[in-house]
């Protein structure tokens, strides 16, 4: 996940602990939206983070595909609905890239 020293050893800046995945506003975004709650239905998330369907779709789908959002489908009544939440390596890797924008920007 880091970069590695001329030495061959993994830096100690910050950074190397960023999660390049979240490095997209969207992703990050979806994300935080999704790391205070145990779920949420598809259309809050993407009215809460002004994408439209095709956009959140898209970046779900990179989500899930590392693992780190579930994605749940079902229905309410006749109405087909999606229910997306954090898996708990997506919160183990939000918290860890949350601490290391806290102390790149502690300088």
């Amino acid at each position: 996940m880091g970069e590695e020293s001329p030495a061959g050893q993994r830096g100690s800046h910050p950074r190397h602990a960023l999660a390049p995945l979240l490095n997209a506003p969207v992703r990050l975004s979806v994300v935080a939206a999704l790391a205070s709650v145990e779920k949420a239905e598809f259309g809050f998330v993407r009215d809460l983070v002004e994408v439209t369907d095709s956009v959140l779709s898209k970046q779900v789908s990179a989500l899930e595909e590392a693992g780190w959002v579930a994605v749940d489908k079902g229905r309410v009544g006749r109405r087909p609905r999606t229910w997306l939440s954090l898996t708990a390596e997506g919160r183990a890797v939000y918290q860890r890239h949350l601490a290391a924008l806290r102390a790149i920007a502690a300088g």
